[in-house]
């Protein structure tokens, strides 16, 4: 079955980097990573549906936004409770009549000593890192399929995924796995036109890091190995998001893009 319906390759001249008219989906869009997300896709034209489990942020991000001239709505959903997210799909897609690309971007840290772990701790990590990333998958791909015309799936890793975390292992484990989700996404739904990444991001300057960066000697550590010398922000982020949304990473698919100041390979 050929991919067909978005008809030839994009050129790179020209508008491939103009959103208007994409409906882009970013669930955890109200805050951190997920809203710089979501702002540089606003800032391409793209309309977005934040997704996310507090209401107040939620509105916050949403009015952020529309002051960016974005056209917005926000859903309360949370990602660890298929019921949520089908019923958020249907939301936002009433709202919008389609989804074009969809941000799997919310997560949960819950840092305990590996010995002192408890399968509580461990199921609750893995059911918002690994499976809300696949209901949402899974859900925006049905979407795009019975629709036509292809789209975008984008999931959020960590560079945790390649180091020992022994304080957090469910997250570490979490995100290795959404990295193995993303690459067999990419082969199933490469027929139906739709790409699927991953974003691995490194020391992100966002309220989750925030004891991180107050920690002297560890906020130096990681100056110091970063070549860039500095933490990245949620704005680091926005040009790669619109890149994978548009038409000109149609070729691009099963990949974990790091952005980590060069963290990795100092």
């Amino acid at each position: 079955m050929p991919p067909s319906s978005r008809e030839s390759a994009p050129s790179s001249e020209g508008a491939g980097f103009d959103l208007s008219g994409h409906v882009a989906l970013i669930t955890g869009g109200n805050g951190g990573i997920g809203l710089g997300l979501a702002r540089g896709l606003a800032r391409a034209g793209a309309r977005v549906a934040i997704a996310g489990r507090d209401e107040a942020k939620n509105a916050a991000a949403a009015q952020e936004l529309a002051d960016l001239g974005a056209e917005v709505a926000t859903f309360r959903i949370d990602v660890a409770h298929e019921e949520d997210v089908v019923r958020g799909m249907r939301e936002a897609l009433a709202r919008f009549g389609r989804i074009d690309s969809c941000f799997a971007n919310a997560g949960l840290g819950q840092p305990r000593p590996f010995l002192e772990m408890t399968l509580d701790d461990w199921n609750r990590v893995l059911a918002v890192n690994l499976t809300g990333v696949f209901l949402c998958f899974r859900e925006a791909a049905r979407h795009m399929v019975e629709r036509g015309g292809g789209g975008k799936l984008v999931a959020v890793t960590s560079i945790g995924a390649l180091h020992g975390m022994p304080h957090e292992p469910n997250y570490a484990a979490s995100k290795g796995g959404v990295g193995a989700l993303v690459r067999s996404a990419a082969v199933a739904l490469a027929r139906h036109d739709i790409q699927v990444n991953a974003l691995r991001p490194g020391w992100i300057e966002t309220q989750a890091t925030a004891p991180a960066r107050a920690h002297e000697k560890l906020d130096r550590s990681i100056r110091q190995r970063t070549p860039a010398r500095r933490w990245g922000t949620p704005a680091d982020l926005e040009g790669i998001a619109v890149y994978l949304a548009s038409e000109l990473s149609r070729f691009h698919t099963g990949d974990e893009i790091t952005l980590d100041g060069g963290y990795l390979v100092f």
